[in-house]
C-alpha cells in the first residue's frame, strides 16, 4: 500500500549530464518507492520520463520548457514553485540542492550537500563560493528542516551559519548495487581493450570533475614521481611496474590540473578519458589497480562510496566526510604529492592490502542504501511539521 506525503520535490536542478545531484535525486525518489511512499516531483520536460521509469511511484510534473535554462530556473523557483505547490495542495516543498523560495507558505525542506564553500572557499571560484554562501545563510535562517550527507557537512553548517530553527538531519548517500558491483574479469577486459588499457598492468583511477579541491594536480604529480622512480631504478632492483593513471571526469576550474593535463605526453602514462557513461564506471572503478581520491574536503564523497561497492581497493584522504564514508575499509594519506606517491607506490606494491581492502570494502558499500537515505528524508519531513497523508 502506497502513503503519500503533500510534499513536493522539486527536481528541476537535474543537470544535463546525470551526474552528481542526478545521483541523489534519483536515489532518494527511488528509495521512496521501496518504502512505498509517494510524493509530488516536478523536473524539466526532458527529465520527466526518465524519472518515472527509476522512480514510477511517484506523480510527476513537468516545469515550463524555459526552466532548462539557468537563471530562468531560478526566477521560477521563486515564484512558479510555490504556485505549483499551492495548486497541487502540497503543504510542504523540499529543495534537494541548496537554492529555495524565499517566500512561501509551504513548509521548506532544503538540502546542503557541501559546507567547503564556507570551510575552504579558496577551492571554489569566487563566483561560485558567493553563490552558494548566500543560500546556505538563507536555509539555514529560513528552512524548517535541512538534510546533509554527512555529520561533517551537519558541523560545519552549524559552525559557519546560523541555524535557527531547522533541525539538521544527516541522510547517508546510498549507492545502487544493481549497477555498482564487482564485474567479471571479462568486463574488465572489453572496458580495457577500448580505453587501449592493459588489464595485467591495470590502472590507476581518478572519478570527478576536475576542480581545485579534488586535487588532481597533486595526484598526477604523485603519479609522475612513481614513474620518475621506477624509470631510475637500476636492473637489479625489485621494482613494480607503475600502472597508468586514468582520469574520468568533466573539465572543472582547476587551472593548474588543466596545465599538467594538457602539457602530458604519451609516455607518461597519463590519460584523460573525459566523462565515461555511468555503464563504464563498474569496470572503470572495480578493474582498478588502486581508486585514487585525493580530496581537500567533500560534503560526502560518492566516488569513494561507489568504487567501494565495485570492490576496488581505494586510497582516499581524511577531510572532512570521507571517513564517514570509507571508515577502515580505504587507506588514507595526507593530499600532498609526496605522501600520495608514497602511499600510491605502497598499494600498487602490496596486492594483499588490495584484496583485502576491496573485500572489506564492498561488504561495508553495502550499509549505504537509497532505502535508508528515504527514511532519514521523511525524518526531516517530519521535523518540518509535514506528515503522511
Amino acid at each position: 500500500m502506497t502513503s503519500r506525503i503533500p510534499l513536493l520535490f522539486d527536481a528541476t536542478s537535474l543537470p544535463p549530464a546525470w551526474g552528481g545531484v542526478a545521483r541523489y535525486i534519483q536515489g532518494v525518489l527511488g528509495g521512496f518507492d521501496e518504502l512505498g511512499i509517494s510524493v509530488h516531483v516536478v523536473a524539466k520536460p526532458v527529465d520527466v520520463e526518465r524519472l518515472r521509469t527509476t522512480a514510477p511511484g511517484h506523480e510527476y510534473h513537468a516545469s515550463p520548457a524555459y526552466v532548462g535554462n539557468r537563471v530562468l530556473r531560478f526566477a521560477w523557483e521563486q515564484r512558479g514553485l510555490p504556485r505549483l505547490a499551492r495548486r497541487l495542495g502540497a503543504t510542504a516543498i523540499h529543495s534537494p540542492h541548496y537554492t529555495h523560495p524565499l517566500v512561501t507558505r509551504a513548509k521548506r525542506i532544503v538540502t546542503v550537500h557541501d559546507a567547503t564553500f564556507f570551510s575552504d572557499a579558496g577551492v571554489h571560484s569566487r563566483l561560485k563560493g558567493v553563490f552558494f554562501r548566500f543560500w546556505m545563510r538563507r536555509a539555514a535562517a529560513h528552512a524548517d528542516a535541512l538534510v546533509t550527507p554527512s555529520r561533517a557537512t551537519a558541523e560545519e553548517m552549524r559552525r559557519h551559519t546560523r541555524v535557527r530553527r531547522a533541525e539538521i538531519v544527516v541522510a547517508y548517500l546510498g549507492v545502487d548495487r544493481s549497477l555498482f558491483h564487482p564485474v567479471e574479469a571479462s568486463e574488465t577486459a572489453r572496458f580495457a581493450a577500448r580505453h587501449g588499457l592493459r588489464p595485467e598492468l591495470g590502472w590507476i583511477a581518478f572519478l570527478g570533475t576536475i576542480e581545485p579541491r579534488k586535487n588532481v594536480g597533486g595526484l598526477i604529480r604523485a603519479h609522475r614521481a612513481l614513474t620518475a622512480r621506477a624509470a631510475a631504478s637500476t636492473p637489479g632492483d625489485a621494482v613494480v611496474p607503475v600502472p597508468p593513471l586514468v582520469i574520468s571526469g568533466a573539465r572543472g576550474w582547476d587551472d593548474d590540473a588543466i596545465a599538467l593535463l594538457d602539457s602530458a605526453t604519451p609516455g607518461d602514462g597519463v590519460i584523460e578519458a573525459g566523462y565515461l557513461p555511468v555503464r563504464d564506471l563498474p569496470a572503470f572503478l572495480g578493474g582498478a589497480t588502486v581508486v585514487a581520491y585525493p580530496s581537500l574536503g567533500e560534503g560526502f564523497g560518492l566516488p569513494v562510496l561507489e568504487a567501494m561497492a565495485c570492490g576496488a581497493a581505494v586510497l582516499t584522504t581524511r577531510r572532512l566526510s570521507i571517513p564517514e564514508v570509507g571508515g577502515d575499509c580505504v587507506a588514507y594519506t595526507e593530499p600532498d604529492a609526496e605522501h600520495l606517491a608514497s602511499a600510491l607506490g605502497a598499494l600498487i606494491a602490496d596486492r594483499a592490502q588490495r584484496a583485502d581492502l576491496g573485500e572489506r570494502a564492498e561488504s561495508r558499500a553495502g550499509e549505504f542504501t537509497w532505502e535508508a537515505c528515504a527514511n532519514a528524508h521523511l525524518e526531516a519531513y517530519r521535523a518540518a511539521g509535514t506528515a503522511l497523508a
